[in-house]
């Protein structure tokens, strides 16, 4: 309220007198070229050098930022070549393992089947030598048996 009171009575001195809130007279147009001139001095000597200062500032940043990409976009393709990379020699090394894999199992197959061999011929010589033991035993008891019943029947005629 004090404030509105004090407006009025500005209001009221400055009509009564000269030199009011818009008395045109020469300080007027001293004042707009006084802004004028401060405009181009500023632009001159402040935001002529402030503006190449951003500019500068604005192309390392946008340069920067481009580097930034070229990098990321390099990295991103190392990274997908030494996963392509990694990829085939996991594949490799699958292959070599499989590889090793069936020729473990051929060793092994054919090892077993060498033993069967073996065995069947150890079986096969086995049973000829248990053949021709037997043989050997079936002549040596016809023998005994010939000459038993030799002497069985000389006891009985001699008897």
């Amino acid at each position: 309220m004090i404030y509105l009171s004090n407006l009025f009575l500005t209001l009221a001195v400055s009509e009564e007198g000269s030199g009011g809130l818009f008395d045109i007279g020469a300080t007027l147009p001293v004042m707009a070229l006084q802004i004028v001139l401060l405009t181009f001095v500023l632009n001159i000597l402040f935001f002529g050098p402030v503006t190449k200062v951003l500019d500068k500032r604005n192309a390392y940043i946008t340069e920067s930022l481009k580097s930034a990409t070229t990098m990321l976009d390099e990295a991103e393709a190392l990274s997908q070549e030494y996963e392509d990379k990694l990829l085939g020699a996991r594949k490799e090394a699958q292959q070599i393992l499989s590889s090793a894999k069936e020729e473990a199992q051929n060793t092994v197959r054919s090892e077993v089947e060498q033993a069967q061999k073996d065995t069947a011929k150890l079986i096969d010589e086995s049973t000829k030598q248990l053949n021709i033991q037997k043989d050997l035993a079936l002549t040596t008891l016809q023998g005994q048996v010939d000459s038993l019943s030799e002497q069985i029947k000389a006891k009985i005629l001699a008897g």
